[in-house]
């Protein structure tokens, strides 16, 4: 049993819970950075290790995933920040539709690049490749959101933890569901077909991911207590990492393509 993910998790955290009573007890500012750093990657990178050591027949190099997680979320994190600029603006349930398009568009633009390139050719390698971009998107996400946390409590380092837990342990469910459904349904089917194919599958799945999206959105952003609040956010996250777990034994399952003629 490969267990590369458990002990990522378990240093990991075993890191944050010391780098915060470090901050705690000492009040020193330079611990901050390495905390916010800890709670934002830990679980997203545990995450994807997982898939990586357990999905069947993959044939991506850590150094390509890394990239992926990394350049993937950044540029998936930026390109969503431009466009989101004005729809942002107001809190309606169109904008956060439109905000949830956006994202999982902007998410898409490293895992597609992989896809034109045509060498990895198994559902599982889209998947592992969604998941990692949209963990890294998520990742980079949360400290964002922890750092304005901590400015707008004017240091409250509880404050951040609270942030920074809720993001990390949901985060699987969200971004790395969302991204790692459409990208695994986009690779099922030229598997499929043999051939790229843009279909109403496809299409379905990512608007699919778009209305979980949006849902999420939503419900946080309702005015109601904070149990009704983290119920609506659970039931979201059991169905959108059910649906990922549905894809990701489909993938296993499945054997790799042989490689035609004029594929490399």
């Amino acid at each position: 049993m490969k267990l590369t993910w458990l002990w990522i998790a378990v240093v990991g955290v075993a890191l944050f819970i010391g780098t915060d009573i470090a901050v705690q007890s000492t009040g020193n500012p330079n611990f901050v950075p390495t905390l916010i750093m800890l709670g934002s990657f830990v679980i997203p990178v545990a995450f994807v290790a997982y898939f990586y050591d357990h999905i069947r027949d993959r044939d991506i190099s850590l150094s390509t995933l890394a990239i992926c997680f990394l350049v993937g979320g950044a540029v998936g994190l930026i390109a969503a920040g431009f466009l989101e600029y004005k729809t942002l603006r107001s809190a309606s349930v169109g904008s956060l539709i439109g905000v949830g398009f956006i994202e999982e568009s902007a998410k898409l633009v490293f895992p597609v690049l992989m896809f034109i390139a045509w060498r990895y050719r198994h559902q599982a390698d889209g998947l592992l490749f969604g998941v990692s971009a949209g963990m890294g998107f998520a990742a980079l996400e949360t400290m964002g959101y922890g750092l304005v946390a901590l400015i707008q409590t004017q240091g409250d380092v509880n404050q951040l933890n609270q942030v920074l837990m809720i993001r990390g342990l949901l985060s699987p469910a969200a971004h790395a569901a969302w991204t790692g459904l459409i990208c695994a349904m986009l690779w099922r089917e030229r598997q499929r077909l043999g051939r790229i194919s843009i279909n109403y599958r496809v299409i379905g799945y990512f608007l699919l991911a778009v209305a979980l999206h949006a849902a999420w959105d939503i419900v946080n952003g309702l005015n109601v207590s904070a149990l009704a609040t983290y119920g609506g956010l659970l039931a979201l996250a059991v169905i959108s990492l059910g649906l990922l777990l549905l894809r990701y034994g489909e993938a296993r399952r499945k054997p790799t393509p042989p490689v035609h003629a004029g594929t490399s």
